[in-house]
């Protein structure tokens, strides 16, 4: 499956805003985008002409960075995201919404909702190498959707991974309400399916059903 190998911290600075990419580093000053940031100077877009370039906002241009920005956000590539929308657009509902929920229950997100990875990357990884169950079975997809009833478990053997530890001891990152952790926080329960308010994403889906109704 193809995936972005590049560094991640030029995406940030394409859409101005924190993505949450590398996860511990983006809550400090060395995140290029943050305020008062060591590394202010670097906030404008990535590229030869970055810091001189100068454009024009349009209807087009906004509809395209919020897709861009909730692509990159979870990690997928764009055949992958409009494959997504497609689905989500022959569902009954609001397609914007139906479309972050179907990204929300992406097993990857899963791990990284319970604060097993650091970042959405990480949590990818410990899925393809096998560490996550999905009631009891062990899935090595990262975009397997999970569904209300199931419960989701780390390993018993990575459960003492350093990085598992290093990330439950300095993560400041609460559970969604839509998740029920137990075994002290090495399994979750999907209790629902999340509604928008339990997205904490800063993303205008009605700009990406715009986009990609054109």
């Amino acid at each position: 499956m193809a995936r972005y190998t590049g560094p991640v911290c030029r995406l940030c600075r394409r859409e101005r805003t924190k993505l949450y990419l590398k996860g511990e580093r983006c809550h400090t000053l060395k995140c290029p985008v943050a305020e008062n940031s060591d590394r202010q100077k670097r906030s404008f877009p990535p590229g030869q002409h970055g810091a001189a370039r100068q454009r024009q906002g349009s209807e087009y241009l906004a509809q395209l960075r919020e897709k861009q920005k909730a692509r990159r956000s979870y990690g997928l590539m764009e055949k992958q995201f409009r494959n997504l929308y497609e689905e989500a657009s022959r569902r009954p509902g609001m397609t914007g919404t139906t479309l972050l929920q179907f990204l929300e229950l992406r097993l990857d997100n899963v791990a990284f909702r319970a604060g097993w990875g650091a970042s959405r990357a990480q949590a990818r990884q410990f899925v393809r190498h096998g560490h996550v169950k999905v009631n009891g079975k062990r899935v090595t997809i990262p975009s397997f959707r999970v569904r209300p009833g199931d419960v989701v478990t780390l390993k018993d053997a990575t459960r003492t991974n350093f990085n598992v530890v290093r990330n439950a001891d300095v993560l400041d990152r609460s559970v969604p309400g839509w998740l029920e952790t137990s075994e002290n926080g090495f399994a979750v329960t999907i209790r629902a399916v999340p509604v928008r308010e339990q997205i904490d994403e800063s993303i205008k889906e009605q700009l990406i059903v715009e986009l990609y109704s054109k």
